[in-house]
Order: structure tokens, then C-alpha cells, then sequence
């Protein structure tokens, strides 16, 4: 029996507005914290970046916007706004039957806080849906990936204020309206659970003392909780084919020995990490953080009624993003091991595994793993949505990019989806990360690549932005023609 994916398996790529769109001050779309973050020096970018990373303050933040000479590469991105036509029958060429795309928020409400949309930007959303329509293409939209609105950061302290709950929702009342019957798949929050690193591009914090705030952060995650629950009603509601999932940036961490010390840490690692799932999937919060809250002086102003909220209103699928795991170990049991970075979590390096040009670890089977004890956590159908290879492409002097290391990557995670599905795990679909190059979400960069599709321009913005196919391009096609059948021996 020829080993395939099966025929409903919604394959495709996936970008995010604030790093392929471009056209950050045009058309009515207002400042977002997107628009401030640097370029990181390339002599670093084998870290996750000093601008990803530090807490932002007000004094950084005014300096940023005011700064007409630094180098903010997601302000121009990829040109998709002015480019998404050709984009995307570059995606229809490769077969996909989705694609993961996220709208920004201040292009629909330039401030957060309006009443009245802006119409250019619901126009150009409408017309980027439409394209995708005609090529039979399903739009799969991230309400809210690591861009928000500065006036709501500035005016109202991000979503450590319970008010912007209500911007939130009457944003997505307004696009799920102005798209009924064009787009039924949504994803609310992307990778919700590293809040603490993404505070001020995803939550608008800012943290004055330089120092992450538990305290708010873990207030801002509550707000976003019940935001998500109230949007997935409001999705049901209006229309009862739409599908609202949550997003994780799974993190696998495994013991590095078999001490049980280290197995510990490793539970509370996964703790750590699930715990937002738990929230969103399970719809209530678990036991396991009532310690940790405690241990923190943490104390949740939790609103009469929110608990109902989550419980009844809990998300129909869960997508992730996965590119690679990590060891840890008790502090009880360290050393003065190398340390490696990677998915933006601190772990040792795995001896077993290869590392990418960014010291990210190679891991297929890890990706089995993580399938097997999310649907068994769960039971309910999952969704891959982030999955690839960041590396150093080079443009041949004939106009072809050989990226037989990408080829190499793909093909092995894909063979251990199968396998998870083979296992009984329910698995939607696949996007993988950066099906067009972009600009890197940690490093501000261009150079660290992970297309199908080459893009002419480097870190600084200069080249002529024409798309390129590279190896992979074909090799994707393929995959998709044969529903992996050319992979799967």
C-alpha cells in the first residue's frame, strides 16, 4: 500500500504581517511595536537577539519612532503589500491548499481604539483573501502575531489593562464580519506562552526598571485568555463554520540524564510551557500554577465571570510552531556546560543532534514526540503552523538558489508527522515558516532565510525585492502533487 498523507491534509507556508508586509506608514496603518524593533549587528545573530529579548521602555520606544537614521527592516519587509499578487501564485504554483497570514491590527484600527475602521485596510486584506479564493487556496489568519498597536502601549499600559479586552474583540467583530465566507480558520494569539519574552511586540508591556514583571505579565496572559474565549464565541456565533484554534511555540525539553532530579526539571519545564494550552484548550487553569504562583507573589485580578468564560468557550483546534528541542538539567546537577539558545528558550546542547547556522537543533523524531503527548494531552486535532530551516542562502550567479539543506530538513520532519499519524494523532495540516523570505522576528534580519522563494534584498533594504525559486520551490511541489508520497518509502 503506497504510504501517503491523507487527501483533506492542508498543506502550505506561512508569513506574519509585521515580517513580510512592508508598508508601515501607508494607507492609513498606524505605528506598532513592530515598527521599532532593530536590525541585530550579524556578528550576533547566533543569538536571539538583544532587541527581541530586553524589556522595552517608553524612553526606548519614543527613541525608536523618532529615529531616522537606524535600520528597522520590518518596516519594509519582504514588499508583500505591494507584491502579494505574484506572491501568491507562487504558492498556488506550488500546490498549497493554505496559508498561514496574520493581519495587523493598526492597519484595521490605527490607534486600537477606534470605533470606525480604516477601509484601506480592510480593502487590502479583501483583496488579498480574494486572491487566495481564486486559487482555491484556504486563508489561515493570526488575529494578533507579535505587532501591537503603540497608542494602546502609550495611552493605556498594553494588555496589562483590562480595557484593551474590548478593542480586542470589537477588532475581531469587525473582521470576522467584513470576511464571513472568505476566511473560516483563525488563530487568535501566536505563541501566547512566551509572553515573557515578546511582552512589549505582542502584549504591549513595558517594564521601566528594565526587568521583566511577573506580575504583569501574568495579568496581561489572563486578559489575553478571556479576549481569546470571547473571540472564539463571537466566531461561532457569527458564523458556525468558522474554526478558532490557539498557538504554542512548543518547546521539548528533554532530562539530560536519568536522574530523577532532571526528570523533574523537565516536568516543570513542560509545565512551564503548557500551561497556556491548558488555559486555552482545557478552559481552566491548572493546579500546578497555583505554586508557582505563590512562590512568585503573584495574586490574578480575575473578573466575576471570567472562569466561566474560559470553561465554556474553549478553542476547536491547536497549532504550534516547532523547530527543535532542548536538554535541561536540575541546578542541583549542573555544570559548567556549553549552553545553547534556541526557539527563544536556554538549554544544553544535545549531543545526538546536528545544530542550523543559528545554533538551532536539528530534531525530526523530537517533532513525533511532541505530536504524541500533545494529542494525548488533548484529543483534540492538531495543526503545525511554524516549522523550518533559518539559513545563509546564496544566490548563484545563473539565478539559482541550492538549498539541498532545507530539502534535507523538510523532507525528515514531514516523514515524522507521518509517523505521528500514523500513531492516531489527528493532524490538520502544515505550514511551514517563511514559505517567502522574510524578515527574521528575533534578529530583524534578512539574511537568515527560510523560503521556498528567494527574495532579492538584503538586511539593509537594497536590492531589487524580485522572487526567485530555489530548489526546495520544486521539491515542496512535488511533495504536495504526491501528498508525500515521493518521501514516504
Amino acid at each position: 500500500m503506497t504510504k501517503k498523507f491523507p487527501n483533506n491534509f492542508l498543506w502550505g507556508g506561512a508569513t506574519a504581517a509585521n515580517q513580510v508586509e512592508g508598508a508601515w506608514n501607508i494607507d492609513g496603518r498606524g505605528p506598532a511595536t513592530s515598527d521599532t524593533a532593530r536590525a541585530v549587528n550579524p556578528e550576533d545573530r547566533k543569538t536571539m537577539g538583544e532587541e527581541f529579548i530586553k524589556p522595552m521602555t517608553l524612553e526606548r520606544l519614543k527613541a525608536a519612532l523618532d529615529d531616522k537614521e537606524g535600520l528597522y527592516p520590518k518596516r519594509w519587509g519582504s514588499d508583500f503589500y505591494h507584491r502579494y499578487k505574484e506572491d501568491i501564485a507562487l504558492m498556488a504554483e506550488m500546490g498549497f491548499k493554505t496559508y498561514r497570514l496574520s493581519i495587523s491590527w493598526s492597519r484595521i484600527f490605527p490607534n486600537g481604539d477606534e470605533t470606525e475602521p480604516n477601509e484601506a485596510g480592510l480593502a487590502f486584506y479583501d483583496a488579498v483573501f480574494d486572491e487566495l479564493n481564486k486559487y482555491g487556496i484556504e486563508p489561515l489568519v493570526t488575529l494578533s502575531h507579535y505587532e501591537f498597536p503603540i497608542y494602546l502601549v502609550t495611552e493605556y499600559g498594553g494588555w496589562k489593562n483590562r480595557k484593551v479586552i474590548d478593542f480586542f474583540v470589537h477588532y475581531a467583530k469587525t473582521v470576522f464580519n467584513r470576511y464571513k465566507g472568505k476566511v473560516k480558520y483563525w488563530l487568535t494569539f501566536n505563541e501566547i506562552n512566551i509572553l515573557g519574552i515578546t511582552g512589549y511586540l505582542s502584549g504591549g508591556l513595558l517594564f521601566e526598571d528594565g526587568k521583566l514583571n511577573l506580575q504583569e505579565m501574568y495579568q496581561a496572559a489572563h486578559h489575553q485568555f478571556v479576549a481569546s474565549s470571547l473571540v472564539t464565541k463571537l466566531a461561532h456565533e457569527l458564523d458556525p463554520e468558522n474554526k478558532v484554534g490557539m498557538m504554542l511555540a512548543r518547546m521539548e525539553t528533554y532530562p539530560a540524564t536519568c536522574h530523577p532530579d532532571d526528570m523533574m526539571q523537565a516536568i516543570h519545564k513542560d509545565h512551564e510551557n503548557l500551561f497556556f494550552s491548558d488555559v486555552q484548550v482545557r478552559g481552566k487553569y491548572p493546579s500546578y500554577m497555583n505554586r508557582f504562583f505563590k512562590e512568585n507573589n503573584i495574586t490574578l485580578e480575575v473578573a466575576e465571570g471570567d472562569l466561566d468564560i474560559l470553561e465554556k468557550h474553549t478553542v476547536d483546534f491547536m497549532s504550534f510552531s516547532y523547530y527543535m528541542t532542548s536538554v535541561i538539567r536540575s541546578p542541583k546537577n549542573q555544570t559548567d556546560e556549553q549552553k545553547l539558545a534556541g526557539n527563544l528558550i536556554l538549554g544544553e546542547a544535545n549531543p545526538y543532534l546536528e545544530a542550523s547556522d543559528w545554533g538551532w537543533q536539528i530534531d525530526p523524531v523530537g517533532l513525533r514526540v511532541t505530536l504524541n503527548k500533545l494529542y494525548d494531552r488533548y484529543q483534540i486535532p492538531l495543526f503545525i503552523v511554524e516549522n523550518g530551516l533559518g539559513a545563509l542562502d546564496k544566490l548563484e550567479e545563473d539565478g539559482s538558489v541550492h538549498d539541498q539543506y532545507r530539502i534535507d530538513y523538510l523532507e525528515k520532519h514531514i516523514q515524522e508527522m507521518y509517523e505521528a499519524i500514523e500513531d492516531g494523532v489527528v493532524l490538520m495540516g502544515y505550514t511551514m515558516w517563511g514559505c517567502i523570505d522574510l524578515i527574521s522576528a528575533s534578529t530583524s534580519e534578512m539574511s537568515k532565510r527560510y523560503g521556498f522563494v528567494y527574495v532579492d534584498a538584503d538586511d539593509q533594504g537594497r536590492g531589487s525585492f524580485d522572487r526567485i525559486r530555489k530548489d526546495s520551490f520544486y521539491w515542496y511541489k512535488e511533495v504536495i502533487a504526491s501528498q508525500a508520497a515521493n518521501i514516504l518509502k
